[in-house]
């Protein structure tokens, strides 16, 4: 395992996404709700590793969620929009060379995240507003998003889900 991994593992403590593989340790929700009992945002710091293998599978949320690159190697996000079309995005410091520091994945977008090959971690942060809840995450099964969009069968196939399980579980606050 790569030192710096290591370590902010340690610092973090990081729980690993049921269904969906990120680690991730919750660091927000804001104290103003709505009726409904849902935080106004919630805020999340993740991290992609190649030891101890970290990814996100194809999953989608009813909610916006703004990504925030913070240290470490450059990563994707693939996207499959609703209209049928697909986005590449990498996450990363170099803008220059179009890398995004930050980027918003709109409610309803499948998104799935790796790093790139020969990298070691990226460390990123994940907002939601409304606030994350169990019951706007949905994950993605492969046979499902590729009969939607075969020209993307390749990444589906990489990022897709081992499990059936498309919902978290009860009460998870992630």
């Amino acid at each position: 395992m790569h030192d710096e991994v290591r370590k902010l593992i340690e610092l973090f403590q990081f729980d690993r996404i049921p269904s969906e593989g990120t680690l991730y340790k919750r660091t927000y929700a804001c104290q103003k709700q709505f009726d409904t009992g849902v935080a106004s945002g919630t805020a999340m710091i993740g991290l992609y590793s190649r030891i101890p293998e970290s990814s996100s599978k194809f999953h989608r949320l009813s909610r916006d969620e703004t990504w925030h690159f913070y240290k470490g190697d450059p990563f994707k996000l693939y996207l499959l929009y609703q209209d049928g079309s697909s986005r590449e995005v990498t996450m990363g410091t170099d803008i220059l060379a179009g890398q995004c520091v930050q980027f918003i994945v709109p409610a309803g977008v499948w998104q799935a995240g790796s790093l790139l090959p020969g990298s070691e971690y990226a460390l990123f942060g994940c907002t939601v507003t409304p606030g994350f809840t169990a019951d706007c995450f949905e994950a993605a099964i492969a046979d499902e998003l590729i009969e939607k969009y075969p020209n993307q069968k390749d990444i589906i196939l990489q990022h897709a889900l081992s499990s059936t399980e498309t919902r978290l579980p009860d009460g998870y606050e992630g």
